[in-house]
């Protein structure tokens, strides 16, 4: 079954929205020809200036995270109807900096997926294990309970519009990288656990992204697998130059 490409960087804590506007008048003439989806997961400040640097291209903009309430005494935080009011698409959930820095549990990245879900943005939900998970042969048991407990109460419908990252935690930002063939494996066993959760018809149409240290030289063999939908890119996606090869690689 064709499944959609798609490359998502996520800036992370870097560019005030006018290094967004600058970044993506640069990157949108290198892209206009590529056969991938380009997403761009920005910082709140620049949201509403990125998007409408993007009219007209081939670029989404989206969010790095949300909270599940629409509005209440959280300082700090932001809701899906103020990214939908400034323009974003898609919502980043469940990053393994957040899941580490910031403790964020499977149970409240389930409601943050449900809440962006109800609100029309798309969510991208990351999962992976760390180094010590996987010297443990622990991967695929975590990559199950948070895949399961992280789409507790999606229906089927609502996946329609789900993407899911693999993030290996060892190989981000750290330069290693896992092969192809492990990448490979890992989304194969994904595809498995959104069959049981969804159905085979649903899990057939979710792209899978691997990210972790992805750089043009390493990107080809990955997208070449047959479970690896794209990619979400971090380090590599701040220079447009580099990031628009990755992306003409899909």
């Amino acid at each position: 079954m064709e499944r959609k490409q798609v490359v998502c960087g996520n800036w992370k804590m870097y560019k005030t929205s006018q290094e967004a506007v600058d970044y993506i008048n640069r990157l949108a003439p290198l892209v206009t020809a590529s056969k991938s989806n380009v997403l761009l997961s920005v910082p709140f400040t620049s949201i509403t200036k990125a998007v409408s640097a993007a009219q007209n291209t081939k670029i989404t903009i989206g969010a790095q995270n949300i909270h599940p309430e629409l509005e209440g005494a959280f300082t700090g935080e932001i809701s899906s109807i103020m990214l939908r009011a400034e323009g974003a698409d898609f919502v980043v959930i469940g990053h393994s900096e957040r899941r580490q820095l910031f403790k964020e549990t499977d149970e409240f990245i389930n409601k943050k997926v449900i809440r962006s879900l109800e609100d029309d943005l798309i969510p991208i939900l990351c999962v992976g294990e760390t180094a010590k998970q996987r010297e443990e042969n622990q991967t695929e048991k975590l990559l199950q309970d948070q895949l399961e407990k992280g789409l507790k109460k999606i229906p089927e419908s609502g996946a329609q519009d789900l993407i899911v990252a693999y993030e290996p935690v060892w190989a981000i930002g750290t330069g290693h990288v896992a092969t192809p063939e492990m990448a490979q494996e890992a989304h194969a066993f994904i595809r498995k656990v959104l069959t049981s959760v969804f159905s085979k018809k649903v899990a057939q149409k979710i792209p899978i992204l691997y990210g972790g240290s992805v750089k043009p030289n390493n990107f080809k063999k990955i997208i070449e697998q047959k479970d690896i939908d794209g990619a979400l890119v971090g380090g590599a996606s701040l220079e447009p130059e580099t990031f628009a090869q990755i992306v003409n690689l899909g």
